[in-house]
């Protein structure tokens, strides 16, 4: 939700995104490397997790391209849509791979998550079709989907923190090369000021990873679960958040999908509990 915030707030202040992104991939790599206490060796390359890391910082930096164009090229709604709908693949994977339970209460819990998703992310109408370019919108469901599900299989529960800055560090250093090409090619130059955005938007980033795999090990839970919660928790409330701090209008549709994003939490939740 803060990054939400954080988001709406570089348009009001006109500060370069990718410029506050590259900044941020670096702070949430600074943050990954002062918080784990581990010895750091050369051992890390023999790791199962290692280069899914490595694999992963490209795929971060390669999805917000794509968002980016998205965004751009079928429209804010859409860029929502796609990447929120995309948790239905971490949640089938938690199903098929894990085994996790299918009941009555889940099954029907999930459904209205995914609903809930479409509705809350619908802001203005018409914004929802697909006007070219549909195969941005399907990269974006499908790499947000891999990286969701990727970050959860393969984060080391004891080396979680340095998993994180490997993979934030990878994306930071790919967005070097990308801002020197556009400061080279475009005539662009840095602006001091995307960077106490870009540092703000990197603790709520780390933040928001590392918590959500924190919460992805707790027992008791399932992965599909916390998926389902987490996510449409973070929509209902971002449109709450729009409509409080920046005055943004809230359709019928909006309202229905917070209603309902309550419903499917509320079913997850006590299909856990049994």
């Amino acid at each position: 939700m803060a990054i939400f915030v954080l988001f709406k707030l570089f348009d009001k202040f006109k500060i370069n995104t990718l410029q506050a992104i590259v900044v941020n991939y670096f702070t949430a790599f600074t943050s990954g490397s002062l918080l784990y206490q581990g010895n750091i060796s050369i051992e890390i390359l023999y790791t199962n997790w290692f280069f899914a890391a490595i694999t992963l910082g490209f795929l971060f930096i390669s999805i917000f391209y794509v968002m980016a164009l998205t965004a751009q090229r079928n429209g804010l709604s859409v860029v929502s849509v796609a990447s929120k709908m995309s948790v239905i693949i971490p949640i089938l994977f938690g199903i098929f791979i894990y085994n996790e339970s299918t009941g009555t209460l889940k099954v029907v819990g999930v459904i209205l998550a995914l609903v809930a998703v479409y509705l809350t992310s619908i802001k203005q109408k018409g914004d929802t079709v697909l006007k070219q370019s549909l195969y941005l919108p399907t990269i974006l469901f499908f790499g947000s989907g891999i990286i969701d599900t990727s970050v959860n299989h393969f984060a080391p529960k004891n080396q979680m923190q340095l998993f994180l800055a490997i993979i934030f560090g990878i994306a930071g250093s790919i967005g070097v090369f990308i801002l020197g090409y556009k400061s080279i090619k475009e005539n662009q130059h840095f602006k001091l000021k995307s960077i106490p955005f870009g540092i703000a938007l990197g603790i709520a980033n780390y933040s928001s990873v590392f918590f959500l795999l924190k919460a992805l090990r707790v027992e008791g839970f399932e992965s599909s679960s916390i998926f389902t919660i987490n996510n449409v928790i973070i929509v209902a409330f971002t449109t709450l958040i729009g409509l409080i701090l920046f005055r943004e209008k809230i359709s019928a549709k909006n309202w229905l999908g917070i209603t309902t994003a309550i419903l499917s939490i509320i079913l997850v939740t006590l299909n856990d509990g049994n």
